[in-house]
């Protein structure tokens, strides 16, 4: 049974990206499941540390854009948006080229919070980054 609250459109997903962070590293939404969300973010100058690494900071940049997006598509957004409120990452392989996808599950879906994972991995399926996203569901403000 689907989570979503809204029709699931890409292309509209991923054009709400111009302009901002998600642009600027790339991010892209690539699919979407029953109660899941993934997307992927190349691994390149943009998300490098200074030794080449994929930087932590955008992994979490990563894990907060598709939780954040997958928990909104959860809510009636005429009424209600949802906020990050905290975020917590394990970075546990390093990467230096290619693609990571991310792909968010709800852990907890209330009437005020939403608790999400977001599995980060390499393009060889393995573990890169584990991160838990909380956020808190607001009223939309006219």
């Amino acid at each position: 049974m689907s989570i979503w609250s809204q029709a699931i459109d890409l292309d509209r997903i991923n054009a709400s990206r111009r302009n901002t962070l998600v642009e600027h590293l790339d991010i892209r939404i690539t699919e979407v499941g029953d109660d899941w969300l993934r997307g992927t973010m190349p691994v390149d100058a943009r998300t490098h540390q200074p030794f080449g690494l994929l930087h932590g900071g955008a992994s979490v940049a990563l894990a907060e854009t598709l939780g954040s997006m997958a928990a909104n598509l959860t809510l009636d957004g005429a009424r209600e948006m949802a906020v990050g409120l905290d975020i917590n990452a394990n970075h546990v392989r390093a990467v230096t080229s290619g693609l990571v996808t991310g792909t968010a599950r709800v852990l907890h879906r209330g009437r005020t919070t939403q608790v999400w994972e977001i599995r980060i991995e390499d393009e060889g399926g393995r573990l890169v980054c584990i991160s838990r996203l909380t956020m808190a569901v607001v009223p939309r403000k006219a």
